[in-house]
């Protein structure tokens, strides 16, 4: 792509500002072509970002070793610079969108001296759909051009689809100039000066410091949720941290799911499940980011904004996620996974045995007896969507698919049964503002702690969650057809800390159920909190369970938890909506 094939006047002045500014050595211009990714993954390997796994094992794929300190969502240093506080509000770091470009303006400045600046076009969302929305990032990583191109429609097609029109300004450097001369290191960042900024009235993202997943790639989190969520306040459609799968029931009957969960939660598991009954069939639309829009017909559609999956992979093996597994047998960049002798990759829960002799994360040796990790528990692979032996035929449709169920969940070892309905679309939106989940590797903090993260989206959202919770409640409408609302948790366990349900391809039998209640059969209990499976409605058959504990409802607990949650939700102060405080307020009295 030559400089003059940028026809977009916006782009060319945006380009030039930014190459005076962080003065690169040179300018490439992106197409996506096979041969210019030959030459970037080459100069990766030259540089040591990159090691190229065995052929005859792992075709095409590489290994990343990130530094140690640059391994995950670094929470914060991620900030909503709206033109008020308010409008952030309280889950959103803030800064005034002023004096965070000073700050960056200052920290930009030459930050790429010697370095390439990458010009990446690219697509979210299928190229030929009214829904899809054109980004550009400007970076200095090789890396992240190398994801970027499994995980986005990237290069000239996009570029075309731009033409003229305004687009999604990326703004992102490692923020290690090099002087004359100077050998660059095999994984730069700059971690002690850790900025990841979002502009949502002007549509920008600014990034520095980081080199690793959702701070780097920024069309993922940073664009397709925190941009793209105050886009869709604006143009009344939802941007959400959620999979989308398809399920089609022995009789031929399909229905289309979108389920949210925070971050290594099994949202890639539930996306790519395999059935463990019989005859039920599962397609995989996405694992991670919905755009959802409106049809005329009154119904909820769905588009994959991404066009690749960035999995965990610690825990990923034949036995939990299979499809997962044969997704990245080639064409696959893995990050902060192990090495092991004949140049292949492995991390924990991949086997059941661990080899005797791995080159661990860090570039350590490593042996079963080793007191350190052979993975990182946030480690990554990066892979093609075309790659997953499941990809549902209508994953890039350009309409998108219908949606008939959405469902929530959080990581709960106690008081959160194993699955129930919401009794209202209302109600619905109160379960998903009231989640709570245990955290885990996937963001810096306490792993373990429960914390609230409403939508899973806690770390997403744009703008104030309390607007965002009403912008939710105006999705319903006259002469809409709502989908139905249910949560579950597959985490319970029992006093001896074993879990009480067995997860992964089982996940199905709840899915039954879910499915059932769409077609307005299955069985189901009234209780305080939503419609309950009676203890025969889930087909449990070959599985030693115990339904009564899987759905018990501990009043003691609820009463505990509905406390909790009434305090909490005074954080929204006057931008909770009154529905919320009156379902707050109801299961309060009935827990009483």
């Amino acid at each position: 792509m030559r400089p003059g094939s940028v026809m977009n006047r916006n782009l060319q002045e945006w380009i030039q500002e930014v190459q005076q500014h962080c003065q690169p050595k040179e300018i490439h211009y992106v197409e996506g072509t096979e041969e210019e990714n030959r030459l970037i993954v080459e100069a990766l390997i030259k540089q040591k970002t990159l090691t190229r796994l065995n052929p005859a094992l792992r075709p095409a794929s590489f290994l990343a070793r990130s530094t140690p300190d640059d391994v995950a969502r670094v929470e914060d240093r991620t900030f909503i610079c709206s033109e008020t506080q308010e409008q952030a509000g309280p889950t959103n770091h803030w800064r005034d969108p002023r004096e965070m470009k000073e700050t960056l303006l200052g920290l930009f400045r030459g930050c790429m001296r010697n370095r390439t600046m990458y010009v990446v076009p690219y697509c979210m969302g299928p190229i030929d759909s009214p829904y899809a929305k054109v980004a550009i990032q400007l970076t200095d990583s090789p890396y992240v051009v190398a994801n970027m191109r499994l995980m986005t429609r990237m290069g000239k097609a996009a570029l075309d689809l731009l033409g003229d029109q305004p687009f999604v300004k990326c703004l992102h450097s490692v923020g290690v100039p090099l002087a004359d001369g100077e050998e660059d290191v095999s994984w730069p960042c700059n971690t002690k000066n850790l900025y990841i900024s979002h502009f949502p009235e002007t549509k920008e993202v600014w990034s520095f410091g980081s080199g690793y997943g959702g701070n780097a790639l920024l069309n993922k989190k940073s664009f397709a949720l925190r941009i793209a969520s105050k886009m869709g306040l604006e143009e009344g459609w939802l941007a959400e941290h959620m999979l989308i799968v398809g399920i089609t029931s022995p009789e031929g009957i399909k229905r289309y799911f979108a389920a949210s969960f925070p971050s290594a939660c099994g949202k890639t598991n539930l996306a790519m499940l395999t059935p463990t009954l019989p005859g039920w069939k599962v397609e995989c639309v996405g694992d991670d980011i919905a755009w959802m829009h409106w049809g005329q017909d009154g119904r909820l559609y769905a588009i994959n904004p991404e066009a690749g999956f960035f999995g965990v992979a610690p825990g990923t093996s034949m036995k939990t996620n299979p499809n997962a597994m044969l997704s990245i047998q080639k064409n696959t960049i893995f990050t902060n996974v192990a090495l092991t002798p004949d140049g292949d990759v492995w991390w924990e829960g991949m086997t059941d045995t661990p080899p005797e002799r791995l080159i661990s994360w860090t570039n350590e040796e490593w042996t079963p007896h080793s007191t350190f990790k052979a993975a990182h528990p946030n480690a990554r692979f990066t892979v093609g969507s075309l790659q997953c032996p499941i990809i549902d035929p209508d994953w890039q449709k350009p309409t998108g698919v219908p949606i008939s169920g959405i469902i929530f969940g959080g990581r709960r070892s106690t008081t959160v049964p194993l699955v129930r309905q919401a009794l209202s679309w209302g109600h619905g939106v109160f379960l998903a503002a009231s989640m709570t989940s245990e955290m885990t590797a996937a963001a810096k903090g306490e792993v373990g702690k429960v914390r609230h993260d409403p939508f899973a989206m806690l770390p997403f959202c744009g703008y104030h969650m309390g607007d965002y919770f009403a912008h939710w409640l105006s999705m319903e409408q006259t002469g809409r057809k709502m989908p139905e609302i249910f949560y579950v948790n597959w985490f319970l366990k029992d006093e001896q800390g074993k879990y009480l349900w067995p997860g992964f391809g089982d996940n199905i039998r709840v899915l039954e159920w879910c499915f059932s209640r769409i077609e307005k059969r299955g069985d189901a209990d009234l209780s305080p909190i939503g419609y309950l499976p009676t203890l025969d409605a889930i087909n449990c058959q070959g599985l030693m369970v115990d339904m009564k504990a899987l759905l018990k409802v501990d009043k003691a607990l609820w009463k505990k938890e509905a406390d909790e949650l009434f305090h909490y939700f005074q954080t929204f102060r006057h931008k909770l909506p009154e529905s919320l405080k009156n379902e707050t307020e109801k299961l309060r009295n009935v827990t009483r």
